[in-house]
């Protein structure tokens, strides 16, 4: 299937996209996460130019992986790529603003097993990196490792810890070298999302036994921008 997608002249402004009739510029989807709550699957990624990060994608199935919809608006210039549920209530799916540079990690929140969303930035001011990871230990104890990038003043990598359920974080540490996120239900998923380089697609794949069944394949292309 392929994820629709109109460009508009507003998106071509904002990203800076010489587009013309006849030479098209192409936009892809790339999807990074997928997760389920229940009887219900979620897909996680973003919609990009070969340059420009244009907006996330939160897609929600309810038949699992027959037909699907958007379950949060796209967010401009954003990416999500890391989706956890503790429960089939509660869940998260995390990312950040990729342009012009990662900044800005956020999270959505959900407490009624996706079908509504939030969104909780992780700090009140701009962050200049991208979140590398998190996980939730309870509906409310979570840590998240955050990449402030090769050219920070700062250490590189810093974790933070939440007590309320990712509406506040505590940083805890700080170092040079890659942090370890610890243990997680994520070591052994049973969903993964799987590029697929001669179809052209992501096959959104679950776990069955010692092998991995494909439930939805997406096309990586999208309709292009033209001039308006």
């Amino acid at each position: 299937m392929t994820l629709p997608y109109e460009c508009t002249s507003e998106d071509q402004q904002w990203a800076g996209l010489a587009c013309s009739e006849d030479e098209p510029c192409p936009i892809y989807l790339e999807l990074s996460a997928a997760e389920s709550s229940g009887a219900r699957l979620f897909v996680a990624g973003n919609i990009h130019s070969s340059t420009v990060t244009l907006y996330s994608v939160l897609l929600a199935s309810d038949d699992s992986g027959l037909t699907w919809r958007e379950s949060h608006p796209r967010i401009r210039g954003a990416g999500l790529d890391h989706i956890q549920f503790f429960d089939t209530a509660t869940g998260w799916a995390g990312g950040e603003v990729l342009y012009p540079l990662p900044r800005d990690p956020f999270l959505l929140v959900t407490t009624d097993g996706g079908r509504s969303w939030r969104q909780r930035s992780l700090f009140t001011e701009t962050f200049n990196g991208s979140l590398q990871h998190f996980l939730f230990t309870s509906r409310t104890s979570g840590s998240a490792i955050l990449d402030r990038g090769s050219g920070s003043p700062r250490e590189r990598y810093a974790l933070y810890e939440t007590p309320d359920g990712g509406e506040t974080w505590v940083i805890r540490q700080e170092s040079n070298r890659p942090l370890d996120p610890g243990h997680s239900s994520a070591d052994a998923p049973a969903w993964r999302v799987r590029a697929d380089g001669p179809t052209q697609s992501f096959h959104v794949e679950r776990l069955e036994g010692a092998g991995w069944s494909s439930v939805a394949a997406f096309a990586v292309q999208l309709k292009t921008c033209q001039a308006p």
